[in-house]
């Protein structure tokens, strides 16, 4: 997996990970990155800084084991507020309240199908089944088919409710 920071034509930036750099470099060139934000499909790779971590055994240069990250002479976090009833559940920032809100509404507007959403979705696209607004789980595989196909599926940047309406 690799971890990308990417900006959008628009000046918005997300993270977002791929399965490699050639997945991503795929999934760009067919137009199937888009914005997190405003759903732009102009994205393009950001300038990232790396994470890289010491060994668990590094030596600094004059031979003496260096201090782990958490020892350097830094200021102490100040500690976190014990959570409240919901407070994990509760979206926060600006971008869990749009993810949130788009939950709803995906959710509200659509009928979850659970695992049956390939087979459904190509039975609205054949005529086989009255077409209607559904959400549900499919592997990357059947999904890439169904595009294929030229049926318009999209993933969604959430875990749906695993239910049926």
């Amino acid at each position: 997996m690799i971890h990308y920071a990417l900006k959008c034509a628009e000046g918005h930036t997300f993270e977002s990970w791929f399965q490699s750099a050639a997945a991503y470099d795929k999934l760009a060139a067919a137009g199937m990155v888009s914005c997190a934000v405003c759903g732009g499909g102009k994205v393009e790779k950001a300038i990232m800084t790396p994470r890289v971590r010491p060994g668990r055994k590094a030596v600094s240069q004059v031979g003496e084991p260096e201090k782990p990250i958490a020892d350097a002479a830094e200021p102490a976090p100040t500690p976190t507020p014990e959570p409240t009833g919901g407070a994990l559940s509760t979206p926060s920032g600006e971008m869990e309240l749009a993810l949130a809100e788009l939950k709803k509404k995906v959710e509200e507007n659509s009928d979850y199908v659970g695992n049956d959403f390939v087979s459904e979705a190509r039975k609205m696209h054949l005529g086989d089944a009255p077409a209607r607004s559904i959400h549900g789980e499919a592997r990357l595989e059947d999904a890439k088919e169904l595009a294929e196909e030229g049926i318009p599926v999209m993933p969604l940047p959430f875990l749906p409710n695993r239910k049926t309406n």
